[in-house]
């Protein structure tokens, strides 16, 4: 069983950064893929980020590439996620979630992780 706890959303003006910290339970973090979603109002759940269990290797969706960066600390057990030059359309509840499947590609698809956090709401502001 993993536990996630999100943390660091907020409202921000467009332009902006904000730094998401996901917090995790157990002590196997560090075997476990990590990522990112997010969901607007009225819309699905999009993916944003992953990182894989060693932080080696890294993905982003094409709307955040560029200005978001995933990384993680598996010595804290938390996994980041710095989004620097943030757009009003970036403003959704933000995920974190958890792969314990060892998946050799990336994860991007929801139906793929197991454990999800609570989420996050982050505003950009015009």
């Amino acid at each position: 069983q993993v536990q996630l706890v999100e943390s660091g959303g907020g409202l921000v003006q467009a332009g902006g950064s904000l730094r998401l910290s996901c917090a995790a339970s157990g002590r196997a973090f560090s075997s476990y893929d990590m990522g990112w979603f997010r969901q607007a109002p009225g819309k699905e759940r999009e993916f944003v980020a992953t990182i894989k269990w060693n932080g080696a290797r890294t993905y982003y969706a094409d709307s955040v590439k560029g200005r978001f960066t995933i990384s993680r600390d598996n010595d804290k057990n938390t996994v980041y996620l710095q989004m620097n030059s943030l757009k009003p359309e970036d403003t959704a509840v933000y995920y974190c979630a958890c792969s314990t499947r060892g998946m050799v590609g990336y994860v991007t698809r929801p139906y793929e992780y197991d454990y999800w956090g609570q989420g996050t709401q982050v505003t950009v502001s015009s």
